[in-house]
């Protein structure tokens, strides 16, 4: 991470799948100096606690009277991608409104790849850096010197 340059005015997202901030870089290349402008939090229990009723069953027309067993929702997983869609258009809200010129985003591999997937091409235009890391359980100094190397 320490060979990325992050110049003034970087806005650096920080996610995973229950807590987004966006950070700017009021410092320079040298001085890291990261603000936060926005945070994003969502209450995500475990599906366990999201979804109470069993899973359904399906007949097979191939089998008389045979029923399959239909997969349970994993409601937690659905809201983490809801999320990150979420995450993604306040991304291309910033961009619109001219808010940044380059995007660092750094976040836990399956959000980093379910935001990829929600970038309008504005915002995936303005990606300058992926970071494959959660980082939203350290503070904002230590996001700093983790980015710094």
């Amino acid at each position: 991470m320490g060979d990325m340059i992050i110049q003034r005015g970087d806005i650096v997202v920080v996610a995973d799948g229950e807590k987004a901030l966006f950070l700017v870089n009021a410092g320079d290349t040298a001085n890291l100096e990261l603000q936060v402008l926005r945070e994003m939090e969502q209450d995500n229990p475990p599906t366990r606690d999201q979804g109470t009723a069993r899973p359904g069953r399906l007949n097979d027309a191939s089998f008389l009277g045979h029923r399959s067993a239909v997969e349970e929702t994993d409601w937690h997983r659905v809201a983490k991608e809801r999320f990150a869609r979420e995450i993604a258009g306040r991304m291309h809200a910033m961009v619109q409104a001219g808010k940044c010129e380059r995007l660092i985003v750094a976040a836990a591999p399956r959000i980093l790849g379910e935001l990829r997937k929600a970038y309008h091409k504005d915002v995936e235009n303005r990606v300058v850096a992926e970071i494959d890391k959660d980082l939203t359980k350290h503070p904002v100094d230590e996001i700093e010197k983790l980015l710094a190397g």
